[in-house]
């Protein structure tokens, strides 16, 4: 059993090890290529609609961490078993951690933009995992077992009592060394591989020119006004993220271009100096992910630099067949936009900043779609490196083959922040905030709460900017001891009402009413 065990722990260890090369080649390389990121950029992309949506709801930003953990959890199962292996045959055990390493080469060239350096981690790999496997098994094996080809019964006799003492084997120190050394490798290299992508991900400094139309100035908001409410403006490092993407990709601006192509007058290719060079726009844009549920937290206000989407257009002059704009990313991912919504006077841009500073890496960098008033799985392609004017009958996107909506218009909501659900309040005067939003519907004008199913009662508004932006709120409420219900809707600047019907994020957003219950003492 020992020895099962052992033998067991080196097929970890070994593929620990390749694992850990093939991360830290990648890094130097296309971090997307790593074997483990490749393998579980592929799993996303099978996985199941609704299993996508239960993961988010249940794991929320965590849910990518336990994919790569669920991954790798898999592949070392398979490792121990490759380890059994190794102990009757050295080739039989090595066989099976090449074919794990093969899928992940296949993954890593599977993907839409892949090219053929791609498939340099996950050799990297085999050739770090099995030169490891042959070492330990080296090292523990007899050998006199070594010479015959035979395999030996006890590979750890000498250990045990009563061992046959003609026999040549190594000591419990030089396996404990051996492995030891193993695992010092495999945790250097993996945390070089990800302190490189660190540092590769930093920005140089960029200086980006000062929008021809800017923003009006902005209001200070209600977030020293009112502990535990969202800040009116999310800085960029608390900004939500959502993509089917495990890595930050690394692009640098100097060779990047954008091409608009398609039914078009024109094509045409854009440099980043291009873009920059341009007559640029500042607008405030509430951005939100279709996967935010009601009170969800996949929603932030953010000032955003960029060119007109309709002056890029405009440039390559549209066709009169186009529908769709059919936007691509550096790696291949798709996106489409109804041609109509993004061209009817909504300050749709390319965007190049984020709050006064260059675009973050993982939240686009050099460029990305920003479209006020859609869901960002038809409006906000990040990483993007082509627009093409067609069809949605001739090109049909990544969540458009997924069955999600083609129309994907914000749905207005209002989300409590505070108080918390559960928590427990003080009897007297409670505040109770959030934020709410309504883009292309005359923006938010009233936000209600009603306590315990009574009567609506209007909160208190935090100062506008732009109906294209949420806006913060609170209500005073006098609270008396026991259990309760708070619930709160906002109206928009038409007089539409926040929908009361309950609808899960597929196919086109959630809707319903946020409800909580505060113990108060």
């Amino acid at each position: 059993m020992k020895n099962r065990l052992l033998y067991a722990a080196f097929g970890v260890l070994a593929t620990l090890v390749g694992v850990a090369t093939g991360h830290f080649v990648a890094s130097l390389l296309n971090p997307a290529s790593s074997p483990v990121l490749a393998v579980g950029s592929q799993v996303i992309d099978l996985t199941p609609t609704p299993m996508k949506e239960w993961a988010i709801r249940q794991f929320g930003d965590a849910d990518k961490t336990i994919l790569v953990g669920s991954v790798m959890g898999g592949v070392l199962v398979l490792a121990a078993i490759g380890g059994l292996l190794a102990r009757r045959n050295l080739r039989l055990g090595a066989g099976l951690l090449l074919v794990l390493v093969a899928v992940a080469g296949f993954t890593a060239m599977n993907r839409p933009a892949a090219e053929l350096v791609d498939v340099v981690p996950s050799i990297a790999t085999a050739i770090t995992g099995v030169s490891a496997l042959w070492f330990l098994d080296r090292t523990v094996r007899p050998r006199a077992a070594r010479d015959t080809g035979k395999r030996a019964e006890h590979p750890m006799e000498h250990l045990m009592p009563g061992a046959d003492s003609m026999v040549t084997a190594p000591s419990r120190r030089g396996v404990l060394v051996a492995t030891g050394v193993l695992a010092v490798a495999a945790a250097v290299l993996g945390s070089a591989g990800r302190y490189i992508g660190k540092v590769r991900t930093r920005l140089e400094d960029i200086a980006l020119p000062k929008p021809v139309d800017p923003a009006p100035a902005f209001p200070a908001g209600l977030d020293k006004q009112v502990p535990g409410i969202t800040p009116f403006r999310v800085p960029n490092k608390d900004f939500y993220r959502v993509d089917t993407r495990l890595d930050t990709p690394i692009i640098d601006q100097n060779d990047w271009t954008l091409t608009i192509d398609g039914d078009v007058d024109q094509e045409i290719t854009l440099s980043y100096d291009d873009i920059l060079a341009m007559d640029l726009i500042e607008r405030d844009i509430t951005l939100t992910c279709v996967s935010n549920s009601v009170g969800g937290k996949y929603v932030g206000g953010a000032r955003w630099l960029g060119v007109r989407l309709q002056d890029l257009l405009d440039m390559a002059g549209v066709g009169d067949k186009a529908d769709q704009i059919f936007a691509t990313d550096y790696d291949g991912m798709t996106i489409s936009t109804p041609l109509a919504l993004a061209t009817d006077g909504r300050d749709a841009m390319l965007a190049v900043g984020m709050n006064g500073e260059v675009l973050p890496r993982e939240h686009g960098f050099p460029a990305r779609v920003v479209i006020p008033g859609l869901y960002g799985f038809i409006s906000a392609t990040k990483w993007i490196t082509r627009l093409t004017l067609t069809t949605y009958e001739d090109k049909t996107a990544y969540w458009t083959e997924r069955d999600w909506a083609t129309d994907a218009p914000i749905k207005i909501s209002s989300r409590i922040d505070t108080p918390k659900p559960l928590a427990d309040l003080d009897k007297g005067e409670n505040i109770i905030g959030g934020v709410a939003w309504a883009q292309q519907n005359g923006g938010v004008a009233k936000v209600q709460v009603r306590i315990d199913g009574g009567a609506w009662q209007d909160a208190e508004l935090g100062p506008s900017a732009g109906n294209d932006y949420w806006r913060q709120w609170f209500y005073r409420w006098d609270a008396d001891a026991g259990s309760h219900n708070i619930s709160a809707r906002v109206i928009d600047g038409n007089g539409n009402e926040q929908s009361t019907v309950r609808a899960n994020p597929f196919p086109e957003g959630a809707s319903g009413i946020q409800e909580l219950i505060v113990n108060v003492g």
